[in-house]
């Protein structure tokens, strides 16, 4: 081992041993990166605040990621279902702060006015993480507006919430009023329609204000068209679609529908049928008699025992009466009938269909469909919309070229390659791409350089010419046909013998005189000379150059 440290030296010893360190890191990274599993999303679009706080708690647990500006957390694919678990026992990401604020409060030193704004926070954050569960639903903000009840007040105000969310894809009408009906229901005293919704870009889902009377029932109304308009044009459009493509049919539905509120009531009467209900009989009789005399009123006829006046002349009467009342019933109907809105008085259905392609391209030639074709697709919007002809119902079918633009429904998924997601796909290539670079590079750089290193390093003994000076490197004579040198002393021609001026071997280094080469032959003999030497003596060539490589300029 000294013996070849002394014969590699310390120069070249160094540059083996960081060639060979940087050679072991290449492929050590090269092996890293074709076992490392692909990173996959953990969490994305998330605020500064909450990304700051994700990222911290995987530092803490020594796990690798990826934090881009966007809010998006990338990790490894085999630890998301775990990370996402540990992450969540310490409410990250948070959804803002629900109960668990009276978990970390001094109940001993909180007055009541922080104990109220710790409560309406905890409300704002479970109804957050609420209708953050809502499908759709990135993020949501609430805030409720809960007015204290004043003690000498007569009028109390009514609360109210405001909600902004973050969606990913376009909110229907139910699930606002859904969301709406949750906040309401959560607040005390808290109604639907003083619940404001906003999205993220600004758009007001659901008004905040208390409408009642003829405007609420106008958006009612309005709101109740648009539904009914949907559902029949789905319906028409699924059904065509059925038979000449997805995306090769539109449809427009136009209704008019009768809101109006009607309440009638009638009565009749049948003269024909009539009942006794009650009779009722009263009979009256009476008698009257009536006198006069001719004796005169005196004290004497006063008297006791005084003797009887004589009657007169006097005279009688009796007089009757009989009245009887019967009381009919006549029979009554009583009719009412009370409707609601909502009938439809009359529908426009305007439907355009395309017509068939044969090839692919821009430039394939269009086939509009038959009559056949159309009047079959009419009786089917017929059909499916309820056409009713004495309502005023109007159906049109058309039949024109659609541009051509992709339908992205009818592109189909991509299926992964022989089972391995992209993700590995790009692995794999990523590893070969850097294979490919570390065998180059070990191919056209390392070994070049580790050949010079342990290349010999011929001593050049020096040449005797004719004249006595040494030349480094000379060419030693070609030996003879039967295969043994030349003897000292011997001369060699340069071709064929015939050469003006021998070559002569000196005894103490064989070697050719180059200068009596150049001088006494033609280029060409010259030239096919050396190149016979060179052949006959390949090492000795190879030894001379390098020689020459090594001399200072």
């Amino acid at each position: 081992m000294p013996e070849f440290f002394k014969a590699v030296g310390a120069a070249r010893f160094g540059v083996m041993a960081g060639v060979a360190a940087v050679l072991t890191a290449f492929f050590l990274y090269i092996a890293g990166a074709i076992t490392e599993p692909p990173k996959t999303i953990l969490y994305g679009g998330l605020e500064p605040r909450d990304a700051a706080a994700v990222t911290a708690k995987l530092d803490g647990m020594n796990v690798k990621y990826d934090a881009k500006g966007d809010g998006t957390i990338l990790v490894p694919s085999d630890q998301v279902t775990k990370l996402r678990m540990a992450l969540a026992q310490d409410n990250l990401p948070a959804a803002g702060v629900g109960y668990e604020i009276f978990d970390k409060s001094d109940a001993f030193g909180t007055t009541a006015f922080v104990q109220n704004i710790n409560r309406l926070r905890a409300t704002e954050g479970e109804l957050a993480r609420s209708i953050q569960t809502i499908d759709g639903v990135q993020s949501a903000r609430v805030h409720l507006v809960v007015p204290e009840r004043q003690v000498f007040s007569r009028d109390e105000q009514s609360p109210s919430a405001s909600v902004v969310l973050k969606t990913r894809t376009v909110m229907g009408r139910g699930q606002v009023a859904a969301i709406q009906h949750l906040v309401a229901a959560a607040v005390a005293s808290l109604t639907p329609a003083r619940v404001a919704i906003v999205d993220d870009r600004g758009n007001l889902l659901a008004g905040g204000d208390d409408r009642s009377g003829a405007d609420a029932m106008a958006a009612n109304q309005e709101q109740s068209t648009t539904d009914y308009e949907d559902r029949l044009r789905q319906r028409i459009e699924s059904i065509v679609a059925s038979v000449v493509g997805a995306g090769h049919v539109r449809v427009q539905v136009a209704a008019d529908i009768n809101y109006n509120h009607t309440s009638t009531t009638s009565e009749s009467y049948d003269p024909d049928s009539k009942v006794v209900r009650s009779t009722q009989t009263v009979e009256q009789n009476s008698s009257d008699t009536s006198g006069s005399t001719e004796n005169a009123v005196s004290v004497a006829n006063a008297l006791p025992n005084a003797a009887s006046a004589t009657p007169g002349d006097s005279s009688k009467s009796a007089t009757g009466r009989t009245e009887e009342t019967t009381n009919y019933e006549i029979s009554k109907k009583v009719t009412t009938s009370t409707q609601d809105g909502g009938d439809i008085k009359a529908l426009s259905v305007a439907v355009v269909v395309d017509g068939t392609v044969t090839g692919e391209g821009p430039n394939a030639p269009y086939k509009p469909r038959t009559a056949a074709e159309m009047t079959q697709i009419t009786n089917l919007v017929k059909s499916a919309m309820g056409f009713n002809q004495a309502r005023g119902d109007q159906v049109q079918v058309t039949n024109m070229a659609f541009a051509r633009v992709d339908a992205g429904d009818a592109t189909p998924a991509p299926t992964p390659l022989l089972g391995l997601d992209a993700a590995y796909w790009f692995k794999i290539i990523e590893a070969s791409i850097l294979c490919v670079t570390a065998l180059l590079i070990g191919l056209f750089v390392a070994r070049p350089l580790i050949n010079r290193m342990f290349a010999p390093n011929p001593s050049a003994a020096p040449v005797q010419i004719a004249n006595g000076s040494p030349v480094a490197g000379a060419l030693p004579a070609p030996a003879q046909a039967s295969g043994g040198a030349p003897a000292e002393g011997a001369t060699v021609s340069a071709a064929g013998g015939a050469a003006p001026a021998p070559l002569r071997i000196l005894p103490a280094q064989p070697g050719i005189d180059l200068s009596q080469i150049e001088g006494q032959m033609a280029r060409e003999s010259s030239v096919k000379k050396i190149g016979e030497v060179v052949n006959s003596h390949p090492e000795e060539a190879l030894a001379i150059i390098r020689t020459w490589l090594h001399q200072p300029v």
